[in-house]
């Protein structure tokens, strides 16, 4: 931090990696309230020499510079803290008084506290706090980030895994996936490779993403990845509380195709076939989105007593899982480093091309969403991550406003899937809508009724038609 840059913070009170301390003539007490914070959360320039009154700051310069900052430094290295802290220090001159700076760097040997556990810290918004035992716990438990989920889990076999979710990954592997030489493997063989099974046991990684629902129960007996979809902006507005909550699913694995069914009808999903007449979904947003489901299933610290959360509302879609990223978010959002907190489910995503090869694929998300009009929003914290995608007007939406209807869900996807491909049939509505295809008519005859369709052509061989114009 320069001369120029320190006057800059001192003009700005709004800052989350400055604090300031008039230590005058020794150190005052709750500078090592500040030593926790900034190692704990993500680091920052601690100011001595310097008086804070609300928004106004004073210079009063520190009186025995040189003795303050050696009692400080040598604090840092003592046994007052569970480990060496080490800084940067700098000295200025304002006002001809001297002012000390030092810069608190992050800890990756977290909680970092002073002469017993209770007295840790974490920044929040411009302040200090004390940590919570879960914060603590979740700081405990980052000290083993990217090998929690690697070891194995005592008292499992190859017996706890899902015969069905285990046949089916291999079935989606051949696949998309066709050429990756793990398919030429014999089961036992692919479960140790892959790191699913290690010296006997299955790991906790290989547990959760591919285990039966009894075994996985046994380590984490409040296993769940939560899914609502809510009618309205918030639960204050919302009536009743949730139209749909997803059931419980057997693993991961399961959870991730039961979720993205739901997921995907709320991306418009241009239609195309291919050479070969099949249809095909290509999009960006699709993309963007499975990209989240999928980073949510990696990176969630699944020791935590909170659950990875997925919640729709009318206006956005929040991805919440608990755990920290392994950087500040900046950092990782500048380098898109590739540091999984699971590193085996990471694998097992990456071997079936359902996540990026490197990074938290932050940069597909953004990039991908932004061809809704929209970018999504990220938020982290100490224990959390969260990743907001804002919910633009459908075209669906867009023709039931233009007509003065209030169309559901189901019709307002039909009415897309319907001007992608006017020659769609029944049976092909049911299965990308995801009701049955008696419920389809039902909702066709309601669109043809409210003169939003119409049937041109025989049966066979005719073709849909819109009768609204859709603007974009």
């Amino acid at each position: 931090m320069t001369k120029d840059e320190l006057i800059l913070k001192l003009s700005d009170i709004e800052w989350e990696d400055f604090e300031v301390k008039e230590a005058r003539t020794n150190i005052p007490k709750n500078a090592w309230e500040t030593v926790s914070a900034f190692s704990n959360t993500a680091g920052g320039w601690l100011i001595f020499g310097v008086k804070q009154s609300g928004k106004s700051f004073e210079i009063t310069g520190v009186k025995s510079p040189e003795k303050i900052e050696q009692d400080f430094l040598t604090t840092l290295r003592c046994e007052k803290f569970n480990g060496k802290i080490v800084v940067q220090s700098k000295k200025y001159n304002l006002d001809k008084k001297c002012v000390l700076a030092f810069y608190i760097p992050v800890s990756d040997k977290k909680p970092v506290y002073f002469n017993s556990l209770k007295n840790t810290f974490i920044r929040t918004g411009s302040g200090d706090q004390r940590a919570t035992q879960q914060e603590i716990d979740a700081m405990f438990r980052d000290q083993a980030f990217g090998t929690q989920t690697s070891r194995p889990a005592k008292e499992t076999s190859i017996s706890s895994l899902n015969t069905a979710s285990f046949e089916r990954y291999r079935d989606y592997m051949t696949r998309f996936n066709p050429d990756v030489p793990y398919n030429r493997l014999k089961s036992d063989e692919f479960l140790h490779k892959t790191r699913i099974i290690s010296d006997g046991h299955v790991t906790y990684s290989g547990l959760l993403f591919l285990g039966s629902e009894d075994a996985i129960a046994d380590c984490f007996p409040d296993f769940r990845i939560d899914y609502l979809e809510i009618p309205g902006t918030g639960y204050e507005n919302a009536e009743p509380r949730y139209t749909f909550r997803l059931d419980t699913q057997e693993n991961i694995w399961e959870y991730y195709f039961a979720i993205f069914q739901r997921l995907r009808k709320y991306v418009d999903v241009p239609f195309q076939l291919t050479t070969e007449g099949f249809a095909t979904e290509k999009s960006p947003a699709l993309d963007a989105i499975r990209e989240a489901l999928v980073n949510l299933l990696m990176h969630t610290d699944y020791f935590s007593p909170a659950k990875p959360r997925i919640r729709v509302f009318t206006d956005r879609i929040e991805f919440s899982n608990p755990g920290a990223l392994p950087k500040p978010l900046e950092i990782i959002l500048k380098e898109d480093a590739s540091i999984p907190r699971n590193p085996v489910l990471a694998r097992l995503f990456r071997m079936v091309k359902l996540a990026e090869s490197a990074g938290f694929g932050f940069d597909k998300m953004r990039l991908g969403w932004k061809e809704t009009g929209a970018e999504p929003l990220m938020d982290s914290g100490l224990d959390f991550f969260k990743i907001t995608f804002p919910l633009m007007k459908r075209v669906g939406e867009k023709v039931g406003e233009k007509v003065g209807e209030k169309l559901t869900e189901n019709q307002k996807k039909i009415i897309e899937l319907i001007i992608a491909n006017p020659y769609v049939s029944a049976a092909g509505l049911a299965e990308m809508v995801g009701i049955s295809q008696r419920k389809i008519e039902v909702n066709i005859a309601k669109l043809k009724k409210k003169s939003i369709l119409k049937r041109i052509g025989p049966a066979k061989g005719g073709f849909w038609k819109v009768l609204v114009e859709n603007e974009n």
